[in-house]
């Protein structure tokens, strides 16, 4: 669906935005690709990497001016809400800022979308939405809600919202590997705790699972992969085996075991091969009878935590991934 269409990354100079593009360019024929974001020199950056490349357009501006999202939008078929500020102790010392960016950017963003006719919108979540216990998870939780919402505001027209949670990004910038990797020079790595568990996912995994769902969405759905899990101890040692690994102590905000599921939402879960549905509560924009398709209801009760989950990483299953991304030197 993304041959010959106009697609819009907010945020798109970002880990994600960058893999995304290539993603594009690579398996797709778009016809144009527009990164939105509000640093000129990360844009900048990116335009070298991606030199010569007609299809990709470069918008300053920030999911917080509604005005300049509209004016990005027009005719626009897609849009990838990726834009949010991430860091968990950097949103409880600055939440005015993190509620702003990221509760009252997704509102422009799903109003823009509706007024200027965008197909489909996919955001971008995180396990940290679920019963969140930080103040980026209660803001992506408000986001995820609004998202969903967004269907009954856009009722009578062409725009559809859904949402895509998953762990965190092995790799991405600000993510605790390349932080491992520099400190196993010095044969000490520090965690927080080491029975802490955490889900990963790759970035090329995470792109993947965008495409995915985006062509299956029909609104409302947060779709959840079925990805592994590790503790923190683990992780450590499969970057370096030899290291001292010392504990730090858990940081103001996190949890000691994420969840992409909660027992409330197991009402409206369903599962499938690789993934989970939480279904919307209540719809009243789609009445298809492929709602749910081939998924089965999960029992009542159920959760999908990184301490339950039944799919593992492994030490050897991240030093393969280590040697993918390059690290491993």
């Amino acid at each position: 669906m993304f041959n010959n269409s106009t697609i819009l990354i907010t945020g798109g100079t970002g880990t994600f935005g960058h893999a995304f593009v290539k993603h594009l360019l690579a398996n797709y024929s778009p016809n144009k690709i527009i990164i939105f974001s509000r640093d000129e020199f990360k844009q900048h950056e990116m335009a070298q990497t991606f030199a010569n490349i007609p299809q990709i357009r470069f918008f300053i501006g920030d999911v917080r001016d509604a005005s300049r999202l509209k004016t990005a939008m027009y005719n626009v078929d897609y849009v990838v809400h990726a834009a949010a500020i991430k860091q968990v102790v950097a949103s409880e010392y600055n939440p005015f800022e993190t509620i702003k960016t990221n509760v009252f950017g997704a509102q422009n963003v799903i109003e823009a979308s509706i007024e200027t006719g965008v197909k489909r919108v996919l955001a971008l979540s995180t396990d940290k939405a679920c019963n969140p216990t930080n103040l980026y998870g209660a803001t992506k939780l408000s986001a995820d809600k609004l998202f969903v919402a967004g269907n009954s505001y856009a009722s009578g027209k062409i725009t559809r919202f859904s949402v895509l949670r998953y762990g965190n990004v092995l790799g991405s910038r600000g993510s605790v590997l390349p932080i491992f990797i520099k400190q196993r020079k010095e044969k000490r790595i520090t965690v927080t705790h080491s029975d802490m568990t955490r889900f990963y996912i790759t970035i090329e995994e995470a792109v993947k699972l965008v495409g995915k769902s985006m062509n299956a969405m029909l609104g409302g759905e947060i779709f959840i992969p079925k990805i592994p899990s590790i503790t923190m101890g683990e992780f450590a040692r499969g970057v370096c085996e030899k290291s001292e690994i010392v504990e730090i102590g858990v940081r103001p905000g996190e949890k000691m075991h994420e969840a992409m599921i909660s027992p409330d939402d197991a009402l409206y879960t369903y599962e499938y091969d690789d993934h989970y549905r939480i279904m919307p509560a209540f719809n009243s924009w789609d009445n298809s009878s492929d709602y749910i398709g081939k998924g089965q209801k999960v029992a009542e009760g159920f959760s999908y935590t990184s301490l339950n989950n039944p799919w593992k990483m492994t030490r050897d299953d991240l030093k393969k991934i280590i040697n993918n991304l390059g690290l491993d030197n």
